[in-house]
């Protein structure tokens, strides 16, 4: 984390969160930026020397500290609880959830500037903070959100690459063909190739990102328009910020459509770096694949039914419920639904998670924005239901370690509320945010000199041999 000693800064965001204990434990230096550095290039060439600096101490005085013990159990069950990446944007804990560099979604809520009539943080804060460490000031938002949109352009053969394929295509594979056509424009691939020294690399990623940033929602929107608005395609509005402007060219300018973008984009934007997509674009980037390369093949890695797609298949079964049962469901007959669902050997959508054992604040958030702006939305409230008794079903079958709702089980009911009814599109949402995460660690990737990312691997017959002979010592 990229934090600072400023006693008095400290001291202003604890007023600003209501002397939160929570965060005085874990955020220990934070500084509250100023109006008067405006470029968040500038910002992240100062911080660099030190973080450099930083990695460099740690790893010559505590490099061969052991971070814990490899099982049997963490090789054959997908690396779960092994420790393995460096991951400086996000930290996930199994009990209180996601923190930004330090800040919980609350907190981030509180301290992160909102657009002029909205309550949610705007995405471009986020983005200063995911890569500053630091919470910027509402000019510094504007600033970046300005830069952002002069970079958005995306040139006709992307359009022309996604028109290739067919219209029924799923849309990850046609978000993700765009942003295939993109990389053609990767200043990282053009400096590498004019031999641009190692200790630079980050500079030419950082432009790659903030472009692919950029331009990422207008190919998503793209996308959304030809598959389900006759291809009749919306321009982009400058004086939009991110999250507003990716919702207007979706088609919805509903003011509170507006918001929740921005809102959705927030705590999907990172979940730290060992969940499929975060882990694939590291890994991509790894091999110095430009951050295009990187972010496609996350963005393939997020399209997998045990990942990203996961948000689609929630309001689908939501909806098989309301066509079997009828909006007015009892809980009764609710649990009987669930049960029904996990016997045929299927699983709940949006129920469980892979490091969380608590519900997901991701969650939490969402039903606060529904309480506040949606209550007596049927299927609110039927999600409302489901957290009531879908829980104790799963802790009553024994096999699940987390039976609490995550991020999925809630999104999907907020946009099909707003008119977003197209479930199979919803993971190309997921995708557009998770670019600010992916696209930040790997700024600070190149920055860092991070190497190339190479485990080691075993086979069945080594692990039994190895089992054996530690059975028999």
């Amino acid at each position: 984390m990229v934090f600072f000693r400023s006693v008095s800064a400290l001291s202003r965001l604890r007023s600003r969160v209501g002397q939160q204990s929570s965060l005085s434990n874990s955020v220990r230096w934070l500084q509250m930026q100023s109006s008067t550095d405006l470029d968040l290039k500038s910002q992240l060439q100062d911080l660099i020397p030190e973080q450099q600096d930083r990695l460099k101490k740690l790893k010559s005085e505590h490099g061969k500290v052991q971070l814990g013990n490899i099982t049997v159990d963490m090789v054959i069950g997908g690396m779960r609880g092994m420790t393995g990446l460096l991951w400086e944007t996000s930290l996930l804990d199994a009990d209180e959830g996601i923190r930004f560099r330090g800040l919980s979604i609350p907190e981030c809520q509180k301290v992160l500037p909102a657009a002029p009539s909205g309550a949610e943080p705007l995405p471009e804060g986020l983005l200063w903070l995911l890569l500053t460490g630091k919470v910027p000031s509402k000019e510094q938002v504007e600033a970046l959100s300005k830069d952002l949109a002069s970079r958005a352009a995306v040139p006709d053969y992307v359009y022309n690459a996604i028109d290739a394929l067919p219209s029924t295509a799923h849309p990850m594979t046609q978000f993700a063909s765009g942003v295939m056509a993109l990389q053609v424009q990767s200043e990282f691939q053009k400096a590498y190739e004019s031999g641009i020294h190692k200790s630079k690399f980050w500079e030419p990623t950082y432009e790659d990102c903030l472009n692919l940033i950029a331009r990422v929602p207008v190919v998503a929107a793209y996308v959304y328009r030809r598959m389900y608005k006759n291809g009749d395609s919306i321009p982009s509005d400058k004086s939009l910020d991110y999250g507003a402007n990716f919702s207007h060219m979706l088609g919805f300018d509903d003011e509170k459509m507006k918001e929740l973008m921005r809102l959705y984009i927030t705590i999907h934007s990172d979940h730290e770096g060992g969940n499929v997509s975060a882990h694939t674009g590291h890994l991509v980037g790894s091999a110095l694949s430009d951050p295009y390369l990187s972010f496609a093949a996350a963005l393939n890695g997020l399209a997998g039914p045990l990942h990203g797609l996961a948000n689609q298949e929630v309001l689908l079964w939501i909806k098989s419920v309301v066509e079997e049962c009828g909006e007015n469901i009892s809980k009764e007959q609710l649990k009987e639904y669930v049960w029904k669902t996990l016997n045929s050997g299927k699983v709940v959508p949006g129920y469980g998670h892979g490091v969380l054992r608590k519900t997901d604040p991701r969650y939490v958030c969402q039903r606060e924005f529904a309480l506040k702006h949606l209550p007596d939305d049927p299927l609110f409230q039927l999600v409302s239901k489901l957290y009531e008794v879908v829980p104790p079903v799963l802790t009553e079958l024994g096999k699940v370690k987390n039976p609490w709702p995550n991020v999925d089980a809630h999104s999907g009911v907020l946009l099909n509320h707003y008119g977003l009814t197209e479930a199979r599109y919803y993971t190309v949402l997921f995708g557009v945010s998770r670019s600010l995460g992916i696209c930040s660690q790997l700024i600070w990737d190149r920055a860092l000199g991070l190497a190339l990312e190479r485990p080691k691997s075993v086979t069945m017959d080594w692990l039994e041999a190895h089992c054996k002979k530690v059975s028999s010592a």
